[in-house]
């Protein structure tokens, strides 16, 4: 990035009020860009803009819709390879990961939802016969359900996936012919600003799409608190979640929340072990264990306990953790100092609180710059530690052993979050038995892989709603219902 970024207000390049802020690459330190400090003026402006776009969207034909998002993809796939490298320097992932999990799936996002807007809106519901009455004479009544757009919808995304999280909220929101907001995590919202390019594009009118960002917390309530604003789609913690369910309840707005994850996965003694330790592994490497659908949280039988544990200890010796731009590295760095030193806080936690460190636990020292965590495993962890029941969002692994199913069906239970559980088992009965007690909006069995299709959304502080493939049109859309006399 040579020059300072300026928001994207109403279709234009606007400079910022409150000037702007160091985008650090979290491997090196340096600075990768200047990101816009939107002043809440500004922010209120984006959803105005957006409210006045609305009517002429929301009445576009789903096939000019299908075309822009389709235009989009293609400018997303053109210019792949400087996207990724700036999603690789912002975020801290991988090359491998900011190529195919990140920018690839954003142009996939918006090649799906082209399609999506084709999708039919109305549900005929069979006609209705009523006697006469106080409503008027008998008849029959025909009746329609028919999806409509909300309107001005606040997309706030996460850091962990610059590309695949925005495109996932902004893409089925605009078939559905909402117009949008955008904030983007302060940590790496450049990326985001050269999807709103491709869109600008690709045709997308003005005002339709706005992105604001801003490293105060002050730009993230101005983007839920506009009295413009009427959903708010948000990607984040539990705790953040919390606070804007507060705003979004006095204004009766809409919400789409997916917020922290533990995910429990379930071992038992008859799992293929080397099954499962490749899908639980992906809570050191992706991302570098900053992602809310990691199994993070063993649940293991005592016949595999032991095996599990070594097998574990054994899979970390073959993680190279570095520099993400070097081929090879399996674990980057976490996304800021501030962060770092947080998931080092819970690793210390975890020794005083007893658990076993077998694996990690220092920061490593062949780096000397950048924010990097050792991955970590604890083994002979108990339910009640805090390391077991909070949302670490780092590299780190505990271990908990169980006896019989009803002990680890209600030890996988005991916990605040409910995103994605998983079980391992070769009684293949059993393993979807137990995942249908399990009080998770999602469950894996045998595998960490996913149906993107599927509706993905938490149960209890994990999350408000659901979206992917078809439920991503719906959680974007209000249910009108057109009653007439047959």
């Amino acid at each position: 990035m040579t020059h300072p970024q300026r928001l994207f207000i109403g279709g234009e390049w606007v400079e910022p009020d409150g000037g702007h802020y160091e985008v650090l690459n979290p491997a090196t330190e340096e600075v990768v860009g200047l990101a816009p400090e939107a002043s809440r003026d500004q922010v209120y402006a984006a959803a105005y803009a957006a409210r006045e776009a609305f009517t002429t969207w929301s009445r576009t034909t789903p096939e000019e819709r299908a075309r822009i998002l389709d235009a989009a993809a293609d400018v997303i796939q053109r210019e792949a390879e400087p996207y990724a490298l700036l999603a690789r320097a912002e975020s801290g992932a991988t090359t491998a990961t900011a190529r195919g999990m990140q920018v690839a799936v954003a142009a996939a996002r918006f090649r799906r939802y082209a399609k999506g807007a084709l999708e039919p809106v109305e549900q005929g519901l069979p006609p209705q016969i009523n006697a006469a009455g106080p409503m008027g004479r008998a008849g029959v009544f025909g009746a329609l359900a028919v999806r409509r757009p909300v309107g001005v919808v606040t997309c706030i995304t996460s850091y962990n996936n610059p590309w695949a999280n925005p495109a996932g909220k902004v893409a089925p929101a605009l078939a559905m012919g909402n117009t949008v907001v955008v904030k983007p995590a302060p940590q790496d919202p450049l990326s985001v600003y050269r999807m709103a390019e491709a869109l600008a594009e690709a045709g997308v009118p003005p005002g339709v799409v706005n992105v604001v960002t801003g490293s105060s917390p002050a730009v993230g309530e101005a983007a839920v608190d506009s009295p413009d604003i009427e959903m708010v789609s948000f990607t984040g913690s539990t705790a953040v979640g919390q606070r804007i369910a507060e705003v979004c309840g006095r204004g009766m707005k809409r919400q789409l929340m997916e917020l922290g994850g533990k995910g429990a996965a379930l071992v038992f003694d008859d799992a293929d072990a080397d099954s499962a330790v490749a899908g639980i592994g992906t809570t050191f490497s992706f991302y570098s264990g900053q992602i809310c659908t990691a199994p993070t949280r063993v649940i293991a039988q005592r016949g595999i306990y032991d095996l599990l544990i070594e097998k574990l200890s054994g899979y970390l010796t073959h993680m190279k953790v570095g520099d993400p731009a070097e081929r090879g590295t399996v674990v980057g760095p976490v996304i800021s100092a501030a962060h770092r030193d947080r998931v080092e806080s819970y690793i210390e936690l975890g020794k005083k609180e007893g658990a076993r460190p077998v694996a990690g636990g220092e920061r490593p020292a062949s780096l000397d710059r950048g924010f990097y965590v050792a991955p970590t495993l604890f083994a002979d962890c108990t339910n009640d530690m805090r390391v077991v029941r909070e949302e670490i969002f780092g590299p780190v692994l505990v271990v908990v052993p169980f006896d019989d199913e009803e002990e680890g069906v209600a030890l996988a239970n005991d916990s605040d979050y409910g995103l994605i559980d998983y079980v391992w088992s070769g009684d293949v009965a059993r393993a979807f038995r137990v995942a249908g007690q399990l009080r998770a909006g999602g469950v894996g069995v045998n595998t960490i892989g996913r149906n993107m299709e599927a509706p993905f959304g938490g149960f209890k502080k994990s999350g408000v709603g659901r979206d992917v493939g078809s439920y991503a049109l719906h959680a974007y859309s209000e249910l009108q219902s057109i009653v007439w006399p047959g």
